[in-house]
Order: structure tokens, then C-alpha cells, then sequence
């Protein structure tokens, strides 16, 4: 694989903090909104520009991608984002708690994207897709990036164990906790660097299809245009399969589809092994499941011949539940469109899922064991889809450290 270089467009080294924020899809308009109150740098002013404008807009609006290129050449013109003079490579570290991720930062090559050398593993959908196509084109930059993971080798952990020794150029905390750190790669730890994606097959989606998918989009559309450029790279960064953190992505759903506790439990009987916890209330496996229910929380375990392991989306814990619990007997078929049922990152822990189902008087919670990479990494190669809400990837990428602009001048 290449990761291809880029001139990238990013703060000064000491309003990085003020500028970054979390991916544009990981927040409402209110808290993004309340997010970057106070704060004329907010990239959320780029990436969410319906916050400057009344609420009475719609945020697809032509006007609404005005306003984040507005938003963006301002901060280039009062010098808050500054351009590299040369195209580089970037190593990114993100801290949170004792986790620590670190990643390269390029462009993934459109061609190879399309070729399937970036292996996907989720569907998207044409209107989210189309939003970020606009904001990029009215932008004339990648302003998100993409997170993608690969296999990983001696040479690019040897690159990151030598360039991180020395102190960041970026050091900052954003307001969640999590440590934001850049070091740029100059020289022969960019050479090195190269070298060492070389000896890598493939480039998996992790995070971000729906922006990889409308920066394939954007590309496409300025190659046939105006010939080669900036715009033929995906803005994504890079992490080795040792460093990424999947968490687990739990389900509530609002009620029992007309079942009463009882008649439920027999029914997940069925398919599944019903035991209380003798400790925390977390599946303690793959095929086992967290589930809050009547107030209680209690074990499932898939029984024996249920689950046909040599199939790589049949044996993820996402599947089993849906196909033998949520589909059936709860009466979910379109998790994607199901009003009913509501997902919820692992980092929120398992009381946040038994408060919900408190709070809305019934209806039951499964927490699960996490995706692995593995896992993922075998549905992308076997060219398949997993199913809808089957990983959440923490710490989030944060927006406005790095920005791919092909707009010069």
C-alpha cells in the first residue's frame, strides 16, 4: 500500500486545542453548537456550519456548505491554519485514560479505494453521503479524516518507537480528556515510513465510511475535471491492527413486542442458555451476552450448534443476537430503521444501559462482547457487509488538526 503524502493545512501548534472538536457525526446541532460557544476557531464552524446560521435552515442547504467555506478561509486567512510547504506525513497519538493509539497520517489513494485495496465493511447511505460531498466541494478540502487500520509491521513500529521519543510539535487535551499529539515525518523517517506501508497488503475501514465514500465522490468528480490532484487521496490516518480499541456497542430496545417478561425469557430460552451473574453484570466471552431485563441482569449464552463459526458473519455476536433474539422474537428486522431500538457506545458502561430501560418503564438491554479487528478484518476480506452498529472505535479522531485543501491562494 501507499500513503501518500499531502501539504497539510493545520493550527499553529498552540491553537490546535482551540480548534479541534469531534467528528461531525458523533454530535447533534445543540452540542455542537454549545460545543463551539465562545469560540471563533471551533472547527465545528467548519465541519457544522449550520451553527451559524438560524435554526429555521436546513442544514443540507447550499448556503449551509457557504458558510463552512466562509468558516474556513478565515481561519486561513487570520493564520490560524497554516499550510506545510511540502507535502509530509504526520505520526498521530491519541491518549485516553491508559489506552494509547498511534497512526500515520496521509492520503489513501481513490483508485485503491475503488479497486478494493481499502477494504469496507459497512453500507452507507446516498444522503449522508451527499452531505459531506457538498461541504468537501464547497470546501475545497477533505476537512474529516477517515480512520483506517492495516496489518502491522517491525518497520512502522520502529519508525513510531524512534520519531515519538522526541516531544511533539502538538500536544493538546481536548474537552473530553483525550491527549491530541502530532509529530511530523521529515526526512528519512518519512522514507522509512513509506517503506514500510510498502510491505502491507490493505488498508481496512475501521471508522468513517460514509466520508470515505463521498471523498471517493469528490474525487472521481475533480480527476475527470481537472486531471490529477490533492483531491485523488483520501485524508485518513493509519493505525496498525495492535494499536486500535474496539469497544463493545450495546442495544436498548423499547418494550417486548407484546410479550410479557415471562413469555419472553421462555422464548430466548430457546436459542440460548438464561443464567444469573455472579459478578459484573458484562458478557464474559464471545456468544455470551449482558442482558437487563425486569430489573435484572442476566447471562445468555448461545447453546451448542446454534452459531456455524467457519461463517465470518453468522459468528459475530451482532448477528446471533439480531438473528436469533432481536429479529424473531422482539420483532426487529431493519435495526437500521427500527424506531424501537437504539444503540449505545460501550464507553457509557452497562448502568447506563440498565438506567435507560428503567427510565422508559420496561423493554430490555443486551450488552456485548466487542467486534474484534480480526473479526472485521474477515468480513472485509471476504468482501462482505456486517451488520449495521457492529463496532464503536474509541478515542474518536478529532476534526480540524489536519486538512486536506486542494484551494490555494
Amino acid at each position: 500500500m501507499k500513503l501518500h503524502r499531502f501539504p497539510a493545512l493545520r493550527p499553529r501548534p498552540e491553537l490546535a486545542g482551540q480548534v479541534m472538536t469531534p467528528p461531525y457525526d458523533v454530535v447533534s446541532t445543540a452540542e455542537a453548537r454549545e460545543h463551539a460557544a465562545g469560540n471563533a476557531r471551533s472547527f465545528f464552524h467548519v465541519i457544522r456550519p449550520e451553527i451559524d446560521l438560524g435554526d429555521e435552515v436546513d442544514i443540507h442547504a447550499p448556503e449551509v456548505y457557504a458558510q463552512g467555506a466562509k468558516a474556513l478561509g478565515g481561519l486561513v486567512a487570520d493564520g490560524t491554519l497554516v499550510a506545510e510547504p511540502e507535502p509530509i506525513l504526520f505520526i498521530y497519538r491519541l491518549t485516553q485514560g491508559e489506552h494509547v493509539q498511534t497512526g500515520f497520517v496521509g492520503r489513501a489513494a481513490v483508485a485503491d479505494y475503488r479497486s478494493g485495496k481499502v477494504k469496507r465493511h459497512e453500507l452507507t447511505r446516498p444522503a449522508k453521503e451527499e452531505d459531506r460531498l457538498n461541504l468537501m466541494l464547497a470546501c475545497e478540502a477533505h476537512t474529516g479524516p477517515v480512520l483506517l487500520a492495516c496489518r502491522g509491521n517491525d518497520g512502522l513500529s520502529g519508525v513510531v518507537a524512534r520519531v515519538t521519543a522526541a516531544a511533539p510539535e502538538v500536544s493538546a487535551r481536548a474537552k473530553d480528556g483525550v491527549l491530541h499529539e502530532v509529530w511530523p515525518l521529515r526526512g528519512d523517517d518519512l522514507a522509512a515510513t513509506e517503506a514500510a506501508f510498502e510491505q502491507v497488503a490493505a488498508f481496512y475501514i475501521a471508522d468513517g465510511h460514509h466520508r470515505a465514500a463521498s471523498g471517493a465522490r469528490v474525487g472521481e468528480k475533480l480527476h475527470a475535471e481537472r486531471g490529477e490532484g490533492l483531491w485523488d487521496g483520501l485524508l485518513a490516518v493509519v493505525f496498525p491492527d495492535d494499536e486500535l480499541r474496539i469497544l463493545d456497542y450495546n442495544r436498548v430496545v423499547k418494550d417486548l413486542n407484546g410479550l410479557s417478561p415471562d413469555e419472553f425469557l421462555a422464548a430466548v430460552a430457546e436459542n440460548f442458555v438464561v443464567g444469573p451473574f455472579d459478578g459484573p453484570s458484562r458478557p464474559t466471552g464471545r456468544h455470551r451476552f449482558a442482558m437487563y431485563l425486569d430489573g435484572q441482569w442476566r447471562e445468555l449464552t448461545a447453546r451448542l450448534g446454534l452459531v456455524d463459526d467457519a461463517d465470518p458473519i453468522a459468528s459475530l455476536d451482532v448477528s446471533i443476537l439480531q438473528d436469533h433474539l432481536l429479529g424473531p422474537i422482539l420483532g426487529i428486522t431493519d435495526p437500521r430503521t427500527d424506531e424501537r431500538i437504539d444503540f449505545v457506545g460501550g464507553s457509557r458502561g452497562t448502568d447506563a444501559l440498565a438506567k435507560r430501560v428503567d427510565a422508559q418503564g420496561g423493554g430490555v438491554a443486551f450488552a456485548m462482547w466487542p467486534t474484534s479487528l480480526g473479526e472485521l478484518f474477515a468480513v472485509a476480506d471476504d468482501d462482505k457487509i456486517m451488520p449495521p452498529k457492529s463496532t464503536w472505535f474509541e478515542p474518536k479522531l478529532a476534526s480540524g488538526l489536519f486538512v486536506n485543501s486542494w484551494r490555494r491562494g
